[in-house]
């Protein structure tokens, strides 16, 4: 076949509309096979000669999105060139782009997961980023995702977008109003987890009242379970404007307890400290990593004051150890007959008042 017979035979393989079609969804295919026996097999091997799995990951989560859309993106352009209907190119068109869009929108938040799932144990590197603050990430990012999605679709379908976000502004506006304690608590979240100053499992105490450890830390509440095993949940935004004090976030997980002992006027100083030192020794649950102490603290109004200083092993020890530690107390003072003394007051009578003389009104 020379020259001019391929040039007639294709001419008229052209004017087929059948035929055209066909060409097109072959060209389609033969696209699919040289993405996949050429360019795939080539970056899966540049791929392979990385330490991290984050670049296959990714690289196996594009493959199919990519063949996806060239096999519709061809057969758009089959059926548009075989209807040729300006209405039914404007459906297809549509449908087609709304198809691309989800699918692709689909494999970038699969992406964006893996991506940022690798970076959270990373924290060296993006300390904003951390397994605490990781589904805040997710969640800003679905909804940057899902705005650009819905912006797209609506494009793709020549919607006049002025009108929607006028009225969505004004709508806006009235939920920003009727939820503001809603977004209050979301926002001190967003604080909360970046700024993170606890975390699950530490042992917390809000505003000096409400004691236990911390369960779960969401975007509008912190629930806490105390030692009476009750869990408590706490609007994010009141823990925003608490004092919070951490008893779990130190350099190790040991605390130091105090437990304060008053003696009578007239005991010994130093046989009172070796008592309550001899009673801080082999304690359950106490640490053995720092020493205990004894300090005088005051000379009270009816009583001299000692303090005893404790590390213990961990918060939820606390309770346990002062407990010990105030019964041995008591039985070694009674044994070493040191007085525990209580408040007491004197009254003194200066004068009595005279009898009342007979007759005397």
């Amino acid at each position: 076949m020379n020259i001019t017979e391929f040039q007639t035979w294709l001419d008229t393989t052209l004017t087929n509309h059948w035929w055209r079609e066909g060409l097109i969804l072959g060209a389609g295919v033969l696209i699919i096979g040289l993405l996949r026996l050429i360019l795939f097999p080539v970056l899966r091997r540049v791929a392979g000669r990385t330490d991290s799995n984050l670049d296959d990951n990714i690289l196996g989560r594009i493959q199919p999105t990519l063949f996806t859309t060239v096999f519709f993106v061809a057969l758009q352009f089959a059926l548009v060139d075989l209807l040729a209907d300006p209405k039914f190119d404007h459906w297809v068109r549509g449908a087609v782009g709304t198809w691309l869009v989800l699918i692709w929108g689909r494999a970038i938040l699969d992406i964006g997961a893996i991506i940022f799932e690798k970076i959270s144990h990373e924290a060296d590197r993006l300390p904003w980023i951390q397994p605490q603050t990781l589904p805040l990430i997710k969640f800003v990012f679905k909804v940057i995702v899902f705005a650009t999605q819905a912006w797209l679709i609506l494009s793709t379908w020549n919607v006049n977008l002025t009108s929607w976000l006028a009225s969505a502004g004004v709508v806006g506006i009235a939920v920003g109003f009727a939820a503001k304690d809603t977004l209050a608590n979301f926002i001190s979240g967003v604080f909360i987890l970046v700024d993170s100053p606890y975390e699950v499992g530490q042992y917390i105490v809000i505003d000096g009242v409400t004691r236990g450890m911390v369960t779960d830390i969401g975007m509008r509440s912190t629930r806490i379970l105390t030692r009476d095993n009750v869990e408590v949940t706490v609007p994010n935004a009141v823990i925003g404007n608490a004092k919070i004090i951490n008893e779990s976030s130190g350099p190790s997980p040991l605390m130091r307890v105090r437990v304060n002992v008053s003696v009578a006027y007239g005991s010994d100083v130093e046989e009172v400290k070796e008592v309550l030192m001899s009673c801080c020794h082999e304690v359950p649950h106490a640490s053995n990593a720092k020493e205990p102490s004894v300090r005088f603290t005051a000379m009270g109004a009816s009583s001299v004051d000692f303090q005893v200083r404790v590390w213990v092993e961990e918060p939820e020890f606390r309770g346990r150890v002062v407990d010990t530690l105030n019964t041995r107390i008591y039985k070694a003072l009674l044994e070493a007959g040191i007085g525990i003394p209580f408040p007491q007051q004197d009254v003194h009578i200066k004068a009595w008042p005279s009898a009342p003389i007979a007759g005397d009104k």
